[in-house]
């Protein structure tokens, strides 16, 4: 399968610190946060393909990363063409974007490049695999703050999907939803009738809204710890309590 890395945004809540430097590029504890995360996935032997969407401003920092890069698994880089926040495609697009380009049409594992967890996702494939439908994970979250600002589910006893919201004002739940989605390659062809009916671009969990309710989801109980580098706060956080990923 492919792996598609979602690396196009602009950081604005984290300036100046990412004004010239793509934020999936800054460093936690001597890595990359890109590098925390392709090195754990790159364990699980199932990807054929790195793929990385980055946006145009930094789509140099991110070719000279990759030829620095000392990993078996082909890392193609894909620009997006956009030069800044205002005029971003928004992640679903950009997903949508990769396929179409680079005829993805495997199963197809599609992160955030701006997340670190402290458990490897081997986990997550091997769920896949016994599930076979698109899996993602989940977590419990009682704040309602940090709810109204991601994906929220609602999940039945057999960790099926029975509803989902990207970033509702109301949440129903307290299944929150990280951007961690393991695609079967029959979903993919309906992400552009996703958008095409108004599912919404920006959040990479709103096609998975507008799925779940067309198709099977099943939302693993993480093993572990997502943390989300959105803030100055929580880059310091994640710098000061990180201690990389459990084997």
């Amino acid at each position: 399968m492919d792996c598609l890395i979602l690396c196009a945004g602009y950081a604005t809540r984290l300036y100046p610190l990412t004004e010239n430097m793509p934020k999936p590029l800054l460093e936690i504890k001597g890595k990359t946060i890109l590098d925390w995360i392709i090195d754990d996935i790159d364990t699980t032997r199932k990807i054929d393909r790195f793929i990385l969407v980055s946006n145009h401003k930094f789509l140099s920092h991110f070719t000279d990363w990759a030829s620095k890069k000392k990993i078996q698994t082909p890392i193609v880089i894909l620009d997006d063409g956009t030069t800044c926040n205002e005029n971003r495609l928004g992640a679903v697009s950009d997903i949508q974007l990769a396929i179409s380009q680079l005829h993805v049409s495997s199963d197809l594992f599609v992160a955030a490049g701006d997340n670190v967890l402290d458990f490897s996702l081997r986990t997550l494939f091997s769920y896949f695999e016994q599930k076979q439908t698109t899996c993602v994970m989940r977590y419990t979250e009682t704040d309602p703050e940090k709810l109204k600002r991601s994906g929220v589910a609602e999940v039945d006893a057999t960790d099926l999907i029975t509803n989902m919201e990207e970033k509702p004002s109301v949440p129903k739940g307290t299944s929150l939803i990280p951007p961690f989605y393991l695609y079967k390659k029959e979903d993919l062809p309906l992400i552009g009738q996703g958008i095409a009916e108004g599912c919404g671009i920006d959040a990479p969990g709103s096609f998975l809204a507008w799925l779940c309710k067309k198709r099977p989801i099943h939302a693993m109980k993480m093993p572990g710890n997502r943390y989300d580098i959105g803030n100055m706060q929580s880059y310091k956080l994640v710098q000061d309590t990180y201690t990389g990923v459990v084997k």
